[in-house]
């Protein structure tokens, strides 16, 4: 059995029986899960992603073709990747977003496809990409109170997004999972009312850190809310909660109201790190795979597809890339490795 505290010495490539391999890198994690951002671009400006002023965009001819984007997805499938989320920005306003969704889930070895979206388009949205092949959601939404919301997004209408999440629901894109990133002096206050949507609805609630990515660091320094402030708060409000078991490779920490039909998530990359079980690597709107979220390394596969490059090349270059992954990020010793802003590498 390969250890997680040590890396192995070379990549392998061939199962035993000859067939290929789940690409895994050099701690031994099987890299299962590839997150990919259909767009930098976004239809909210929301203060813990993106700066106020000053969001640069990438222009359209630097990111990934229709045709780019579904050939890494294939290729991904063919080494073992059998997990998709289709992330951004905001992935709905990606043109020919149905018709890729369809695509992605005619390929071989992809089990799931999921995305996380902000709900705004999804009224109208839901139907046709269940149609096509979308197995669920995970959508943001940080406050119930409409003004504040407008405030958080800078402009958003929730109006709009809570008619998405009906019609996710409506449609089967189940179980249904809000996230919300949790703001000192923005909407600490309100977690309790997002936990109240558990009792007796089956949604996850799920209450995520700020990350101090590009833009918003200083966001991240005044307003870091870490799970265990919400926690307590929480718990302040209903009494102890109860654990409820989750996959290892599942970010969240789970919990329940006692007698309640759904589950509260906490995800806690900042102060409860979960790289050991990390399995996932993310694709950039314009074409880089990005192994660790807070981690610069990236391995450009755009340049190598408008350069000629075949099939095996790669795929070589993709397992090579998963084979450098690191084992997680540095902000325990104070390294900040972000060049990027989240809507650019896909969350």
């Amino acid at each position: 059995m390969v250890s997680v505290l040590e890396p192995i010495t070379h990549p392998v490539s061939l199962s035993a029986h000859g067939a290929p391999a789940i690409a895994r890198d050099s701690f031994g994690r099987a890299m299962t899960y590839l997150r990919i951002s259909l767009t930098d671009r976004c239809n909210f400006r929301c203060l813990y992603c993106m700066p106020a002023i000053g969001m640069k965009f990438q222009p359209r001819a630097e990111l990934l073709t229709d045709e780019e984007l579904l050939r890494v997805v294939r290729l991904c499938g063919e080494i073992g990747f059998n997990k998709l989320r289709l992330t951004g920005g905001e992935p709905t306003i990606r043109p020919n977003v149905v018709e890729l969704v369809r695509a992605m889930k005619t390929f071989p070895g992809i089990e799931e496809l999921s995305m996380t979206t902000n709900a705004l388009l999804f009224g109208r949205l839901a139907e046709p990409l269940k149609a096509a092949g979308l197995d669920r959601v995970n959508i943001s939404i940080d406050t119930l109170d409409p003004d504040r919301f407008k405030l958080m997004t800078r402009g958003g209408r929730l109006d709009l997004v809570w008619e998405g999440i009906e019609a996710a629901e409506r449609v089967g894109l189940t179980p249904i999972k809000l996230n919300s990133v949790v703001v000192r002096d923005q909407n600490d206050h309100e977690v309790g009312e997002m936990a109240a949507l558990t009792i007796e609805r089956p949604w996850q609630v799920r209450f995520l850190e700020i990350m101090p990515l590009e833009g918003v660091g200083e966001v991240h320094d005044a307003s870091l809310v870490t799970s265990g402030e919400t926690l307590a708060r929480l718990e302040g409000q209903f009494g102890p909660l109860e654990p409820v078991r989750a996959d290892a490779a599942d970010p969240a920490r789970l919990w329940r109201i006692p007698g309640a039909a759904g589950t509260i998530g906490f995800i806690s990359p900042v102060s409860v790190p979960f790289c050991a079980a990390c399995n996932r690597v993310r694709l950039t709107a314009d074409g880089k795979l990005r192994l660790c979220l807070l981690r610069n390394d990236e391995v450009d596969l755009r340049d190598m597809m408008r350069q000629g490059a075949g099939d095996d090349a790669l795929r070589a270059q993709l397992r090579a890339g998963v084979w450098r992954k690191p084992w997680g990020h540095l902000l325990a010793d104070g390294v900040r490795d972000t060049v990027r802003g989240m809507s650019q590498i896909g969350g």
